[in-house]
């Protein structure tokens, strides 16, 4: 069976605000989906509380422990599970969208995604789960109590404020990496990193405005091929999944912060028409721009 429509719970341990799915807590989970697991519309954090699980995450063996930080990515397949009786775990899930109420994505680097895909998982020390668990404990008080002046924007703040603690941690993991492959500074494997973090910096650089493989090949005075060989060894993604991500990044900056109308952002980025450009936003998120506008510009 393969999960492409997964939607967060309801029940007693899930909390969101109002009935919406873009940004749901659970507390407690303790049963793994079966078959095959793909969410486009999510990306998803997991703390091991209790016991174990496996899976294999984009080809990757998981191993999931107590006190583990877990982070999925949209678009990464997801199967194979398998858990001790007693695992429980807490999750938080947020839509592309969320990920800009809450002001993450001018956060997020480069680095970080790249890292991300390699590292998917974090070992947290006893002073990361405490502080987590406040944080978590206070999200989850708030988020049951819907009656405060403000209480979306309280809300989002928790969430973000706790995922930046998260992004810290993250990065100290980052560091301890790092200092392992120091003594591989020379080998073939790290040249190919290099070539693939030059491609996600040259993806950013050109701000949705150059969206074809080949264009990219020839800046890097590689072949298309070559450059789709080295992204899938090194984070396991396709040329065109990371061109795409960026470039609905920079589609939705301009519909959520500026004026500028569909005509003007079509010019701003390339496309051959607003037309066109309009099919592309509805492939990419299931909106027009102006639903998409309309229901996320501040």
């Amino acid at each position: 069976m393969e999960i492409k429509d997964l939607k967060p719970r309801q029940g007693d341990d899930t909390l969101r605000i109002g009935d919406s799915d873009e940004l749901v807590v659970m507390e407690n989970f303790g049963k793994l989906p079966q078959g095959k697991m793909s969410l486009d519309s999510h990306g998803l954090i997991v703390i091991c509380t209790s016991g174990m699980a496996q899976f294999d995450y984009d080809g990757q063996q998981i191993q999931l422990r107590k006190n583990d930080l877990y982070l999925y990515m949209a678009h990464s397949v997801v199967c194979n599970f398998m858990s001790s009786p007693d695992f429980n775990c807490r999750q938080i899930w947020f839509s592309r969208g969320e990920l800009w109420n809450i002001n993450m994505y001018s956060e997020i680097s480069l680095a970080d995604l790249t890292f991300l895909k390699q590292h998917p998982i974090v070992h947290l020390t006893h002073d990361d789960i405490t502080l987590l668990d406040d944080y978590f404990q206070l999200l989850c008080r708030r988020m049951r109590d819907p009656l405060p002046i403000l209480h979306t924007e309280i809300v989002r703040s928790l969430v973000s404020t706790m995922m930046m603690e998260m992004l810290s941690m993250m990065r100290r993991n980052k560091e301890y990496y790092a200092e392992l492959k120091t003594e591989e500074s020379t080998s073939a494997g790290y040249h190919k990193r290099l070539l693939a973090d030059k491609f996600m910096q040259l993806v950013e650089q050109s701000d949705g405005r150059i969206r074809k493989v080949d264009d990219f090949a020839k800046l890097l005075n590689v072949t298309p091929k070559y450059l789709s060989t080295i992204l899938k060894e090194t984070i396991n993604r396709r040329p065109s999944l990371m061109i795409e991500f960026f470039t609905i990044k920079a589609i939705e900056h301009r519909l959520r912060y500026t004026d500028m109308t569909m005509q003007e952002i079509a010019n701003d980025l390339n496309f051959p028409n607003a037309s066109f450009f309009g099919k592309y936003v509805k492939e990419h998120t299931g909106m027009t721009p102006l639903e998409y506008r309309k229901k996320y510009q501040n």
